[in-house]
């Protein structure tokens, strides 16, 4: 017996690439099953094997619990008192231990002990294909296709399957069996038949992957590949930057007579990808991103995270791209949100924007047309640029004096005096529910101009639309918070439905 469990463990080890000492753990345990078994009652048995021989004992042991305490298990516990007859040192949380005799196994113990080992050396393999892969989430890994599984695709990793969900595949992608992919490692899901290694080919963390891969320059960091965005199997973006003012990022990438880019074409389907050179400068990375349309000019609201881009009629369409493509793809490249438009379409924008502001400073400000007009056209949109830009700077207005100069900062400062006064005696009477109040993202400002017009509740406030929060007079609120706010107040509704709100709200961000 004590040569046949050396031999199991080196055996299994081998065979299992499962380390030795989990094999004697797990042996330990069967041996502790098979001796329970015989003893055919309900008691605590733990088995020690000799490394070296093969030997094994086998002890009944008790937990040691206090004297006071109530024996739910009279053959697994004893109190401290009847444990220290055996052991003085003993305390309450310890273990008594009585050597057992060893005897032979018969067949149907034998078998059980067996059943015990396989399962867990499983438990072993599947521990380690977790420690394994778990921390490489994010990797782009390399296989064969084996098999299509429902609509799935299995690869072979070299012993090892993954699966390719259907909605994880570039769409009209005939992949078939004996096909080399790679693919992004996204998710290690845990099942009832141990770890599924789960792969993603359409992610931008794949283009970006297969870039680095085969432009030396960006293994050896000369060039970093900054982002990526994907329409995938139709066109990708991707943003490079040069280290070294001696060699060209986008060259470096494109490859002799595009090979490189080719390479990486060919390996998601032959979609096209365009590279960008990165810039620091936001207005320019935008306008790169929006290549091969030429732009003209470009305004950018930072507080947005928004430029309207313009462009020439002749270049209108290319910018946009079929479907929206070009400037989407732009868009999540760059992380702004880019508004294509004509000089026309500007001109009638800036003109609607103007027009409001000039009726702000006309009322709040007490003057004419005229000197609203020169605020605007010296960039001043709103009464606190009046009132905190500097005086040296309002003074270089080519039309202001000194008196008019402090008239109008005067008059900007009382004004935002005034409005805040209002907004708090507006706000007096204001009661929203504790529950609105102490929902997530919510401030209590915010929640007390959605109480003084009936959105008192999350109840009321999920009930809402976007449109009805925008138009609260006084809440200055932009259209994705007023989105996030909704969204998490409509969160109990589907938990109650079993939906899970993050993925609800993830669609709702995609639109």
């Amino acid at each position: 017996m004590a040569s046949e469990l050396l031999m199991m463990a080196e055996v299994l080890s081998t065979e299992k690439a499962v380390d030795k000492g989990i094999i004697f753990e797990a042996i330990e345990a069967a041996l502790a099953t098979a001796t329970r078994k015989r003893h055919r009652e309900d008691i605590d048995v733990h088995c020690v094997i000799d490394r070296t021989d093969g030997s094994y004992i086998p002890y009944r042991v008790w937990e040691v619990i206090e004297d006071d305490a109530e024996l739910e298990w009279p053959l697994k516990q004893m109190c401290i008192s009847a444990a220290k007859e055996h052991d003085p040192a003993l305390e309450v949380g310890e273990f008594v231990r009585e050597e057992l005799v060893a005897e032979p196994f018969g067949r149907i113990a034998a078998q059980a002990a067996k059943q015990v080992i396989m399962q867990k050396v499983r438990e072993a393999e599947r521990n380690k294909i977790s420690e394994e892969f778990e921390p490489r989430i994010g990797e782009m890994l390399s296989g064969v296709v084996k098999r299509q599984e429902r609509g799935d695709t299995i690869i072979d990793l070299g012993g090892l399957e993954a699966v390719l969900p259907r909605n994880k595949m570039i769409q009209r992608e005939g992949l078939r069996p004996g096909d080399r992919v790679r693919a992004i490692l996204s998710e290690v899901k845990q099942n009832n038949r141990g770890p599924q290694l789960v792969l993603d080919r359409i992610s931008p963390a794949l283009v970006l992957a297969l870039f680095r891969a085969e432009v030396p320059e960006a293994s050896d960091n000369i060039i970093e590949i900054m982002g990526a965005a994907r329409d995938p199997g139709l066109r990708a973006k991707i943003a490079v930057k040069s280290n070294d003012s001696k060699v060209d990022p986008v060259g470096a990438c494109v490859g002799i007579r595009g090979s490189r880019v080719q390479s990486v074409s060919n390996e998601i389907n032959g979609e096209r990808v365009d590279i960008i050179k990165w810039s620091e400068d936001p207005a320019q990375f935008v306008i790169n991103a929006l290549a091969p349309a030429e732009v003209e000019s470009i305004m950018v609201d930072e507080d947005k995270g928004a430029m309207d881009v313009i462009v020439d009629d002749s270049q209108l369409s290319l910018s946009i791209g079929r479907g929206g493509q070009n400037v989407r793809l732009a868009s999540e490249l760059t992380g702004w949100e880019i508004n294509i438009m004509t000089d026309e379409q500007a001109n009638e924008k800036l003109e609607e924007e103007s027009s409001d502001v000039r009726e702000l400073f006309m009322a709040k400000l007490d003057i004419d047309a005229d000197v609203a007009t020169i605020l605007i056209q010296e960039g001043f949109s709103s009464l606190e640029e009046v009132a905190y830009i500097p005086r040296e700077e309002m003074l270089e207005v080519e039309e202001f004096d000194e008196s008019l100069v402090d008239e109008l900062r005067q008059r900007a400062d009382d004004a935002l005096v005034t409005l805040a006064i209002q907004k708090e005696e507006l706000l007096k009477g204001a009661d929203p529910a504790e529950d609105l109040l102490t929902m997530e993202g919510m401030d209590e400002t915010t929640a007390k101009f959605l109480a003084i017009n009936d959105i008192k509740t999350m109840e009321d406030l999920a009930e809402a639309a976007t449109d009805e929060l925008l138009e609260i007079e006084g809440l200055n609120i932009t259209e994705e918070r007023a989105q996030e706010l909704i969204m998490i107040a409509r969160r109990p509704w589907f938990e109650e439905m079993g939906i899970d709100p993050d993925a609800t709200d993830e669609a709702a961000e995609k639109g």
